[in-house]
């Protein structure tokens, strides 16, 4: 009996290397569930918000006592003058703000966990938050007025009006967006039960922002009392250096009628009417800035200025008629209002009817053409005088376009956001 065998191989039995593959194919299915329960349905899971539904964050609202930690006579003094005091006001709006997110967190019984995150999380957002205020509040505010609104016991108080209306403009954004956040409940509900239940917002308006407004409004009624009975009794003597280029003189009436109601029905009537010339002169505050510089190759002084604004604003008030009811009368307070509110319709008319600001710089260039002129024309006739304007905005203006004067002549340029501290430094021309 013969048998054939192969010259030496071997072949192994069939199906033996199908267990190694279901081993490998075995592992490889196991990895990729473990991945994809991963990335779609753990609860850290980048992509799971696409398979589930927000979740329902529940809280229980408790009783909290809203500590804004402000000093209200520091507060109304920088809210005053929030140009001269610009750090104390960003202080200010970041203390507020960060005192309204803490007490909105401790109503909420917030774990203190996420309480340590408030802070971090809002100075994410006040970089842009102190400018908005800052640039609305000072749009708002008349800071030139500063004078007239403390002879009408109304400087303090009218700043703390604008401040409500600018902090209610963003309070209830940055409040709602920083405790969705935290929560991460973004397009879930918040679930709350407790006493004064409430939204985020609703806190930090009615229990914040309002209260605190309050209480300034009283101390603000003081001391604009106290300011401006001091005002009878000050004689203040000031150097200054202005240069007034524009002059405008105007009138205005305001008519007035106060009525004394019983059971809806008028039954007394008091008639106002006051009139007012107004002389409002526009023009540069020199003390604060004053450069001038010479470029030799292009063959031209540059004088720069500052910004114009009002320099004086003198109100001429007379009352024409005064019919008082046998009731309804009329008290120093409403006349002085009514006096205040005509200075203002001058002012708000001269700036943004008659744009006496923008005619101030046009007068300008002409008057310092008649002061400089012959001065420039005597170093050289060729020479040419260029008027240019601080410009508030430091990105945009020019840089080394000009060549300095020799430095035995001027003192150093002052750049155009140089703070106020550089009052009174100003360079001269040179023979």
């Amino acid at each position: 009996m013969s048998t054939n065998q192969s010259d030496g191989s071997y072949a192994a039995p069939e199906g033996s290397g199908g267990l190694g593959k279901q081993i490998i194919l075995l592992v490889l299915v196991t990895t990729a569930a473990v991945l994809v329960y991963k990335a779609f349905f753990s609860d850290g899971g980048g992509l799971s918000n696409l398979f589930q539904d927000p979740k329902e964050v529940k809280l229980t609202y408790v009783p909290s006592d809203f500590n804004p930690n402000l000093d209200e006579e520091a507060t109304l003094r920088v809210l005053s003058e929030p140009e001269a005091y610009k750090k104390e006001f960003d202080d200010i709006v970041y203390n507020f703000n960060l005192s309204l997110l803490y007490h909105v967190a401790n109503r909420m019984a917030l774990p203190d966990s996420l309480k340590r995150r408030l802070e971090p999380e809002y100075q994410r957002h006040h970089a842009y938050l102190k400018s908005l205020y800052f640039n609305d509040f000072v749009t708002l505010k008349d800071t030139t007025a500063n004078l007239y609104e403390t002879w009408y016991n109304d400087n303090s108080n009218q700043a703390v009006q604008l401040f409500n209306e600018v902090a209610g403009k963003y309070t209830c954004f940055f409040v709602t967006q920083i405790m969705a956040t935290l929560m991460k409940a973004d397009g879930g509900k918040f679930y709350a039960k407790g006493k004064n239940v409430d939204t985020p917002c609703g806190i930090a308006i009615q229990e914040g922002l309002q209260p605190l407004v309050a209480r300034l409004k009283k101390k603000a009624e003081i001391m604009d009392f106290s300011a401006s009975r001091g005002m009878l009794k000050d004689r203040v003597r000031k150097g200054i250096a202005e240069l007034a280029t524009y002059e405008l003189r105007s009138r205005l009436g305001l008519d007035k009628t106060l009525q004394y109601k019983f059971l809806g029905f008028s039954i007394s009537e008091t008639d106002i009417r006051v009139e007012a010339i107004s002389v409002v002169k526009a023009g540069f505050k020199l003390d604060e800035y004053f450069d001038v510089t010479f470029s030799p190759k292009k063959g031209i002084v540059y004088v720069t200025l500052p910004q114009p604004v009002i320099l004086s604003h003198e109100v001429y008030p007379k009352v024409d008629k005064l019919d008082v009811g046998f009731l309804a009368g009329i008290t120093g307070d409403e006349m002085n209002r009514n006096f205040n509110e005509l200075r203002r319709q001058f002012r708000q008319e001269a700036i943004e009817q008659e744009h006496v600001l923008d005619k101030a710089k046009m007068r300008a260039d002409s008057v310092m053409k008649m002061l400089l002129g012959p001065a420039i024309k005597s170093m050289g006739k060729s020479l040419k005088l260029e008027i240019r304007y601080q410009n508030p905005n430091p990105s945009s203006q020019e840089n080394g376009l000009e060549d300095k004067m020799p430095a035995e002549n001027t003192t150093p340029n002052t750049p155009n956001d140089a703070p106020q501290s550089s009052k009174g430094k100003k360079k001269v021309l040179a023979n």
